[in-house]
Parts: C-alpha cells; structure tokens; sequence
C-alpha cells in the first residue's frame, strides 16, 4: 500500500484500493498520454509512479494515445511524427532504468481498429450529458468553448473512458488535471445501461476503475490566479508544458539550459505553494523514496549544508533559511546528475537525435 500511495495526492478511492490490493488477485492498471512533443521534467511523476505500481505487482500497460493527440492538433497532425514521439518517451524511460521490459505499450491504433472500441465510445457518450463532456474538456487542455470550432474535440473525453473500459483496468493513474474523466469513468460503470452494453460488447463484467491521481509539476513561470476554478482546472492551464518550453525543463537539456532555466524560475522566499523548484525537489528527486540535496554556498551563508528528508528542505525554506538561489543551483545540480542518462542517449544515438529534433520542430498547442 505504501508503495503503491506515494507521491500522489488522491485516490478514488482509498478503502477500494486497499480491498483490491488485499483480494490477491492480480491488478491492471494503466496510463494513458498524448505522445505530442518533447519529454519533460513533469513527466518524471508519472512515470516513477508507474515503476512504483509495477513494483507492487500490477500489470501495467501504458497506452500511446495517438489517436487523442491527433484530435488535440498535437505536432500538426501528423501520425508518423506522433509516432516518433511515443518513442522518445520509450526510449528515455528506459534510459532512465525504468521497468520497460515489464510495462505493455499500446497504441491507441490497436484500440481504433477495433470496431468493439468505438462501441463503447458511443456508448459512453449516449450515457453522458453534453454539458458534462463539456467539462471535461479541461483533460485534453482546453476550454470548454473549443468544441465550438472542432467538434471532434466533443469525442475526446467518450474515448478515454472508452480507453478504461476497453482495457479491462482495475486502475487508472493519471496526473490532477486527468480526475473528471476518471471521475466519469466511475460514474458510468454504476449505470444499468453502459454495463449491459459492456458485457453485450466485451463478453465480461465493468469494472470500477480506481483513480490515482498524481501531483503535477507548474511551469517555471509559477502559477496565475483562476477566480471560481476548480483545483484540475487550475493544474492544468498551469503545468510545466512541453508547448511553453520558456516554462519546462526537457529530459535532454544540456546541464548549462537546466542551470539557466532554474536560475529564472519562479521561486518567491519562504513561499512552497506553486513553487516549480521545490515541485521538482519533492515530486521528481523525493519520488523513488531516497532524497539527498547538496547545497554548496559560502560560508557566510551559513555553509554546505545537505537534505535527506524533503520535509527538511521545506520547512528550512519555509523559514528562510535557504536562498533561492542556492535552492536553485542545488536542485539544478541533482536534476543534471538524474537526468545523465538521457542525455548520453541522445549523444550516442543519432537517431534518437535526430526524432528529438523533429520534433521539437513541429511542436504546437
């Protein structure tokens, strides 16, 4: 359970999991995301997340949502580039040493040519009201108001509960800003009408998903105010962003665009609510459960001085007895170190090289 918990920020909910986790039964759990650019810092949650669940057991497959990204205008459309960037995240995972070898990629294609899939899809809609799939437009990034120029944008939200009920999951993980289609996805399976339709088309019994959420890194540029929005919604218009690169650190980054991106970022005095570098301290470097932070400053600033607790290094900014700009440099540091691997992949690879810069070309809102 404890492996299974960490670093997230709610569970839809806990007493479920507990009772899955004690049935002994084998779990499915799954992610899904759009391969639409450049692999981020950001990412890393998710992605130490997934090791995590894989560790405590649970088949994991995380899905390559081309289809989505395509209806989300992601690298202009194009699928063999989509393609490419499913890849990267492959690729950079396992530079990292991350469990691939036991996680199942699926692309989204091997769902779409499925006649069962889009079924389902339709099914979900009909049991769904307009202004519900509205809503839950905020998943995909996006306001409410988009459907009106695109209305394929209306389909996205059917095809990620789709997605759910299509791969059998137990569970569904997904970053803050994912909760109201997990949420829809778990009301819908309490519905007389999308169960029959379920077992007539999968030939079994729906699952109520249990939702993981995830905590999610803000841009370097922090976070705004959004008067009357909900916690998903504001996560969302705020996250590090791989289409606002001013606001993201790539896993690639040479070590001198990480120290000067950290330099810039958004890091207020005492202030940890919304504060990019402390996020990547405690989300990103605290997340596979050993910590330690160098701090290297003069001695008329107190001296070297090392975390190994991230509460530590909270509370010590917290009272201010951390400059941000030691803060920075210290974290900018760990980050270079972390993400080497990475780096010397694309070093050594020209084809990953050249699928990065690709890309990092064809990147758009």
């Amino acid at each position: 359970m404890e492996l299974v918990t960490r670093n997230t920020v709610e569970i839809v909910t806990l007493e479920d999991l507990s009772e899955a986790l004690s049935s002994g039964r084998r779990l499915k759990g799954y992610i899904g995301y759009e391969p639409s650019g450049l692999v981020h810092v950001g990412w890393l949650v998710w992605m130490f997340k997934v090791a995590d669940l894989v560790e405590a057991g649970v088949d994991f497959v995380i899905l390559e949502a081309t289809w989505h990204a395509y209806i989300n205008d992601k690298l202009g459309g194009d699928m063999s580039l989509i393609r490419d960037a499913a890849r990267l995240v492959r690729e950079f995972m396992g530079a990292l040493g991350l469990p691939v070898d036991r996680i199942k990629f699926v692309d989204a294609e091997d769902l779409a040519s499925d006649p069962r899939y889009w079924a389902l899809v339709i099914n979900v809609a009909k049991n769904s009201s307009l202004a519900r799939i509205r809503r839950a437009l905020t998943i995909m990034g996006r306001r409410a108001d988009e459907a009106e120029v695109d209305a394929s944008k209306l389909i996205y939200p059917a095809m990620q509960v789709a997605d759910i009920y299509y791969l059998d999951l137990d569970i569904a993980l997904g970053g803050l800003d994912q909760r109201k289609a997990h949420m829809l996805a778990r009301d819908l399976a309490e519905k007389q009408e999308m169960r029959r339709a379920y077992e007539r088309l999968m030939g079994g019994e729906l699952k109520k998903p249990i939702a993981i959420h995830t905590p999610i890194v803000t841009g370097l540029e922090g976070a705004g105010r959004m008067e009357g929005a909900e916690v998903d919604e504001v996560y969302a218009e705020f996250k590090m962003s791989k289409s606002k690169p001013e606001t993201a650190i790539f896993l690639h980054d040479p070590p001198e665009v990480i120290r000067g991106k950290l330099r810039k970022a958004y890091c207020p005095p005492r202030v940890l609510e919304h504060n990019p570098v402390i996020e990547i301290n405690k989300y990103i470097l605290a997340a596979r459960g050993s910590y330690k932070l160098y701090v290297d400053r003069p001695s008329k600033y107190g001296g070297p001085i090392e975390f190994d607790r991230i509460e530590d290094l909270e509370n010590a900014y917290a009272r201010g007895e951390l400059h941000p700009l030691d803060l920075k440099n210290a974290t900018a540091e760990a980050l270079i170190k972390l993400l080497e691997p990475v780096r010397k992949l694309v070093e050594s690879k020209e084809e990953i090289r050249e699928i990065v810069e690709r890309v990092g070309a064809r990147v758009t809102r």
